[in-house]
């Protein structure tokens, strides 16, 4: 009799220990297709990767990634009962810095990336402290020597299809940026006839104004809104040409204030829409190669010269 009972009680964790790792197989196969449509999805809007950005934007990459990852250990830890007090401090400490609007000098992005660093070897403490949070919490993962493999493998794939997930990311904020296309400079004279630029260079009595123009390229992954446009003529020794009395002005550009010629603010509706920029300079253009920058907003969208005789 009792030895019909202990069969039935062993038969019975068995089947238990079976649903569990159904279960498991179950939840993880989801999470797979999920993870795979999301990737899929996310691929089909990625179109060309443009290898731009500034020193700024790729400390603010980093301190986004790092606010991430510490978010992820906060959620964790705090779900197996750990102290989370000093990881939020550090998090509210990153969210901070990474709000502020005014641009960083180069000492400052030096520190801030040292931090980083520090703050990269803590997230690997805190993981092992999860995973002894984890083996105190979950005692399947002691009872069950097979089904505590199970779950590391689960766990580290999870893992790569974040990381997967973060690069994936990570391309699509560089394919957002925008470009400039069919570029066109021309000389406007005082009776308002246009001359292109060729291979021939300009005359000063044909420049009245300089026109430049250009559109625009297609841009699914860039978001729609307001943009600020800035067109910079580089006189042949590399100086910006400016005027303040004509709109001319300064901004932002790899963390150092330049001049701009002339800007526009538009609202980007990804349209390829057509922009014409003029600059009445109201003299004589030094003879040399000039050439002609497009930014948005602190990064360079496209570039053309021409040369004045």
């Amino acid at each position: 009799m009792n030895t019909e009972f202990e069969n039935n009680s062993t038969q019975k964790k068995d089947q238990g220990k079976n649903i569990i790792i159904i279960v498991l197989v179950l939840l993880v196969i989801i999470s797979g297709i999920k993870l795979y449509t999301d990737y899929v999805d996310r691929t089909k809007k990625t179109e060309e990767i443009l290898l731009l950005s500034t020193e700024n934007n790729d400390l603010n990459k980093r301190l986004d990634s790092v606010t991430y990852q510490l978010d992820l250990r906060i959620q964790e830890i705090e779900k197996l009962g750990g102290d989370v007090k000093g990881l939020e401090e550090v998090r509210d400490q990153l969210m901070s810095e990474r709000n502020t609007s005014r641009q960083r000098s180069a000492s400052e992005i030096a520190s801030l990336n040292a931090k980083i660093k520090n703050y990269n070897s803590m997230i690997v403490e805190k993981d092992q402290e999860i995973l002894e949070l984890r083996a105190m919490n979950q005692q399947l993962f002691t009872e069950n020597q097979d089904l505590k493999t199970t779950q590391a493998e689960i766990e580290e794939e999870v893992a790569q299809l974040n990381i997967q997930k973060e690069d994936l990311q990570a391309k699509i904020n560089v394919a957002s940026m925008l470009k400039a296309e069919n570029i066109e400079i021309a000389a406007v004279n005082s009776r308002g006839k246009e001359r292109v630029e060729t291979t021939k260079d300009f005359k000063n009595r044909q420049i009245e104004r300089i026109k430049v123009s250009f559109n625009l390229a297609d841009n699914k992954v860039a978001d729609k809104g307001p943009r600020n446009i800035y067109v910079q003529v580089l006189a042949p020794n590399s100086q910006p040409i400016f005027d303040v009395a004509k709109g001319s002005g300064t901004f932002i550009v790899h963390g150092a204030e330049q001049f701009y010629t002339v800007k526009q603010d538009i609202i980007f509706d990804n349209t390829e829409q057509e922009l014409t920029f003029f600059y009445e300079k109201g003299s004589d253009y030094v003879s040399g190669n000039h050439q002609v920058k497009i930014f948005v907003d602190n990064y360079e969208i496209g570039s053309k010269s021409f040369s004045v005789k």
